[in-house]
Order: C-alpha cells, then structure tokens, then sequence
C-alpha cells in the first residue's frame, strides 16, 4: 500500500494548499473530497489504486486543514489549483475523481482542462443550482435543505443559519450507510475529524460555492464521465446524477438501488477499474 507524502505547495499568488501524493503508478488519479473534509486520497481505495498502477494525488480545499482560506471561490477554482498541483508533480495528464461536494470539483477540472483530463468520476455529486427541468432539492434531507437554500441568500444568511442551527445536521443516513461506516469507510471519521479544527468557515465557503454559478458548464466535459449515485440518498437526490448523465456527452451511469450518500462507494473500487481503462484506450 502506496501511502501519500504530504507538503505545503505554494500557489502563484502566495497562497498555500496542502497537497497529498502517493508518488507512484503509470496514471495519476486526483482525488477532490466532500464537505467537510480533508483531502487525503480514501485508505479504503489506496490497495486497489496500487494493484491498478493509479498514483493518487490531492488537497485539502481552501481553508481546510493546511491549506490557506479562500473566502467566495467559485467550484472552477478547482481547476486552478488542479494546473498548479499538477505542474508541481510534473504531472502532465491524468483522471479526476470526486465525492459528495467534490465531484462539482471534479467536473471543472474535466471541463476546464479537457486537454489534460482524460476521464472524471463523480461520486454522488451535486448538479448545479438552479438546473433547468431540475428540481433540486426535492428528495434532499430536511437539514442539508435549510443549509443550501440559507447559502443562496447569501454569505450573511449562511453564517447566520450555522451560527444558530450549525450543531442540528442530520444527514439521515440509510442503513447501509451506517453499516458502511462501521466497515473500513470509517475512515470517513478520520477526515472529517481532520477538518474540524479548520472551524465552520471553509464548509461556509463549500456551500456558497455549490450554489452560485460553477463558472462551467457541465456539458463542457468532454472526458469520459462515470458518474454513480445511490437512490437512497438524502444528502445529494439521484436525480443530481441523472440530470448531469442527461447533459454531459460521454456519461454512464450507475445507480445503486439500495445504496444511500455513503454506501455508493462500494462501487468505487469498480470506479477505479474503470479509470485504469479509460487511460488505456486514450
């Protein structure tokens, strides 16, 4: 097992990103992680990447962990950052992948690098808010509801809403996402734990983003896209992942009947499979 080396990378513009890196394997695989949480790439998946000859690397997003705030970044500053990272890897093409609030992330990179991308998973993602002929919190849990739409008023309203209800989040986790989390996606814990000292703030940051203009268009990504979603989920609906494999041109979609926001990731390791050939063909 290739575990990750970590540093601090400065930015162009004098900012710093924690960047996580296994160093090893034929096609470099960028991980973007969820809400709220640190980047280090999944433990649960650190074997199969190995086996597959796929090279982790990563970052803890603005303000999380390591890395420097970066108050009102839009979701296309991922690719951004993902140009610097790279360059300093000396990492000329690679695959992206992201869960939860990491595959918009994801999705940038794939729309806005399409010459160094060469295939995108997301992973329960997010379509963008306000998506024609998408009714975008339906489904979604009473919690995550209160905290998006508090987003979309505005930086004042969010912080406000955290202030007040911030401790009340109830994901309304299906069974087979906590028994998932029993399992070795506990690991889960250990990022979130990770991003706790970073306080409220980059979280703040994360939903405000998901809910303003992405700077993209998903239907820009011209990389093979695998997009998977659990129909249980409460925290981002399937319909997410059904309108995004609607408006992207080269998506499959895998849809977990029993899998809720957490369980989807038993299909990762597949996910991965899935990477390595893609990057065979292309």
């Amino acid at each position: 097992m290739a575990h990750p080396s970590e540093r601090a990378l400065t930015l162009a513009d004098g900012a710093l990103l924690h960047v996580y890196d296994t160093g090893r394997g034929e096609v470099p695989l960028l991980w973007h992680h969820g809400t709220p949480n640190t980047g280090a790439p999944p433990a649960p998946l650190l074997d199969a990447a190995e086996r597959l000859g796929l090279r982790w690397f990563s970052w803890d997003r603005p303000g999380y962990g390591g890395s420097s705030p970066c108050p009102d970044r839009p979701v296309s500053s991922a690719a951004r950052y993902a140009e610097e990272v790279a360059d300093a890897l000396g990492v000329e093409r690679f695959a992206v992948m992201g869960h939860s609030g990491g595959g918009p992330h994801a999705l940038a990179c794939g729309a806005l690098l399409a010459d160094r991308v060469i295939a995108v998973v997301a992973v329960a993602s997010l379509a963008p808010y306000g998506a024609p002929g998408l009714d975008w919190t339906a489904g979604m849990c009473a919690s995550g509801v209160a905290a998006l739409t508090s987003a979309a008023k505005g930086r004042a309203a969010k912080e406000a809403h955290e202030a007040a209800h911030g401790d009340e989040y109830d994901p309304e986790f299906t069974p087979a996402d906590l028994a998932v989390l029993e399992g070795e996606w506990s690991w889960f814990g250990s990022v979130v734990a990770a991003a706790a000292p970073s306080g409220r703030a980059p979280a703040i940051d994360d939903d405000l983003a998901y809910v303003r203009p992405w700077g993209f268009d998903p239907a820009d990504v011209r990389a093979p896209t695998l997009l998977l979603h659990g129909e249980q989920d409460r925290i981002v609906p399937a319909a997410h992942s059904r309108w995004l494999a609607a408006h992207l041109p080269h998506a499959e979609l895998r849809l977990g009947a029993q899998d809720g926001h957490v369980s989807v990731v038993r299909g990762a390791e597949s996910a991965l499979e899935w990477v390595a050939e893609r990057s065979a063909e292309g």
